[in-house]
């Protein structure tokens, strides 16, 4: 078994007070080869010691006793639509509703009040004629690893409000946080791309809500794809 002890910093927030969910699923996975679905059990507290349990099968993060999120390796059937023009992308942008209101604007993942440098910027609208909706990404050189590749918990991270953008538009007083995602990486993105990200809603049951959401490289290539489990949650809950 290996054993990684490491904190959430502040960058990498949701909510205000806790991980955002697609980096804390993607640290989770980030041993495990393949597809794999994480779990969330608890919402991931930041800037506080966690301990990551993996073997080649599965992995376990735990605040102290209590267990934050497990994962498990897994096969991944979704139909991924194509990718949007640039052209479809930029104008699907400007529709994101993010920019009038947003339950967590300073989200790492698409939070409007998150500078370049800082959070991913991803601003996903609807694409005119479908049910998808799209948004540039330009992945920066601080989410490289050593290889000078983005590291596979940003791709997660992109795979995540994407998802959660396309199960919109919410009741009032409702927001939704993620209960699983299930990713496959399949390439690679260097820092400076300019990458398009897509989501798509798969249906709801009860207060879930699922939805797929796929990252393309510069040339179009696929580089990631997700099915997510989101949960309707009462907004006051996260403020």
């Amino acid at each position: 078994m290996h054993v990684e002890l490491f904190e959430i910093a502040h960058r990498f927030r949701g909510p205000p007070k806790s991980g955002h969910g697609g980096y804390v699923c993607g640290r989770i996975a980030k041993h495990l080869q393949g597809t794999v679905a994480v779990r969330l059990k608890a919402p991931p507290p930041l800037n506080t010691e966690l301990r990551l349990e993996s073997t080649n099968e599965d992995a376990r993060l735990f605040q102290d006793t209590t267990l934050v999120g497990e994962a498990k390796r897994t096969h991944l059937e979704l139909q991924v639509p194509p990718r949007p023009s640039y052209e479809e992308t930029e104008q699907a942008a400007e529709r994101f509703v993010g920019f009038k209101t947003h339950p967590f604007p300073g989200c790492f993942g698409c939070g409007p009040e998150r500078k370049p440098f800082d959070g991913l910027r991803i601003f996903p609208g609807s694409v005119d004629g479908s049910s998808m909706i799209a948004a540039r990404w330009d992945p920066d050189a601080t989410l490289a690893g050593d290889s000078g590749n983005v590291k596979s918990e940003f791709l997660w991270s992109a795979l995540d409000c994407t998802g959660g953008f396309a199960v919109f538009p919410l009741p009032d007083g409702v927001a939704i946080v993620l209960g699983e995602l299930c990713a496959s990486i399949v390439g690679e993105v260097t820092p400076g791309e300019r990458c398009v990200v897509i989501g798509w809603p798969l249906g709801a049951e009860g207060r879930k809500r699922l939805a797929g959401s796929a990252v393309y490289s510069t040339n179009g290539k696929l580089i990631a794809k997700a099915r997510a489990v989101w949960i309707e949650v009462p907004l006051s809950t996260w403020n």
